[in-house]
């Protein structure tokens, strides 16, 4: 017997889904609180609302976790927090650009974090406009693309795009490479 038991072995599982689904869930919360914010809590007159909702349900987030992220948006029974929209640059190693939109109720901290980020990578956080002509076209499609043929910074781009997306402030991470 090797000492561990089915239970523990279940639990460590658990864990690791249930961190997973939290953390998606705070960013779609945060989508769904600043779209109530800007254009009202009403999902047939609020496009972007009625989206946000759309991937909430798509997420198997509960209704009564939507409600309550529309209502803080309203500034029905909220805790205080004002998220801004946010929008990040920064290039790679092999100089791939990334394009960063983020929602924030501390800029100073969030900027701190992918600057971080960034860093520990190898990349680094531009200024306002330094990657966004590369994307203006259409987000899901670059202007240009580069292509990365070394493994291992393939593997670095990788690694630095899925810490992007871990952070709880960023909602999306656009880059050109390939």
């Amino acid at each position: 017997m090797s000492g561990h038991s089915h239970w523990a072995t279940t639990k460590r599982d658990k864990e690791v889904t249930d961190s997973k689904k939290s953390k998606i869930f705070t960013k779609l919360s945060r989508g769904i609180t600043v779209a109530a914010k800007l254009g009202g809590g009403d999902t047939a007159s609020n496009s972007a609302l009625r989206m946000a909702v759309d991937k909430a349900k798509e997420a198997r987030m509960t209704k009564e976790s939507i409600d309550k992220a529309i209502n803080k948006g309203l500034g029905i029974g909220a805790d205080g927090a004002n998220y801004e929209d946010v929008i990040y640059e920064g290039y790679g190693p092999e100089g791939v650009a990334f394009y960063i939109k983020g929602l924030t109720d501390n800029k100073n901290r969030t900027v701190s974090e992918i600057r971080s980020i960034f860093s520990k990578h190898g990349g680094s956080l531009g200024s306002a406009g330094s990657t966004a002509y590369i994307f203006s076209s259409d987000l899901e499609n670059p202007g240009f693309y580069i292509d990365i043929t070394n493994d291992s910074t393939k593997e670095i781009l990788i690694k630095l795009v899925e810490e992007l997306e871990d952070s709880d402030d960023v909602q999306e991470v656009y880059t050109n490479f390939r």
